[in-house]
């Protein structure tokens, strides 16, 4: 499979007070890793960078307005390329709207160490999409 064909998303690591915004993303067996917890942003539009595509998906996904953010990596594989970006959470959980995904939460070192997190809206114990995991690791531990 040729690059063009690989999808391109712009992520983002939200941090505050050591724990990071995750998203619990839907349990709809045609996306990619339904029911786990992975990390904000989604998919270029065409022609679009990914500095303006991860602005625009955080908007969409929370309506929050990103304050400054830099580049943390790009992470290839044969789903996605996936550009990560990183930026501090500014504002209470209780101040963003989730418009995507089934939960939201911070999650502790501890949590991403394990590879899981209780949800109280799916009310059990949700694994952490293995990508958005490894990431995560690479980021705390950089």
């Amino acid at each position: 499979m040729s690059n063009h064909q690989i999808p391109e998303v712009a992520i983002v690591i939200l941090y505050q007070d050591h724990q990071y915004l995750m998203q619990l993303r839907d349990n709809i067996p045609h996306i990619a890793a339904p029911g786990c917890w992975g990390l904000f942003g989604g998919h270029l539009e065409p022609g679009e960078n990914p500095e303006v595509a991860l602005v625009r998906e955080i908007k969409e996904e929370i309506d929050y307005q990103l304050p400054a953010f830099a580049k943390f990596g790009i992470y290839p594989d044969d789903k996605a390329i996936r550009h990560v970006f990183h930026a501090p959470l500014l504002t209470e959980l209780s101040q963003l709207t989730l418009y995507e995904g089934w939960d939201m939460g911070l999650l502790t070192h501890q949590d991403i160490m394990a590879g899981s997190c209780y949800s109280h809206k799916a009310g059990q114990v949700r694994y952490l999409a293995h990508i958005h995991q490894k990431i995560m690791l690479d980021f705390i531990y950089r």
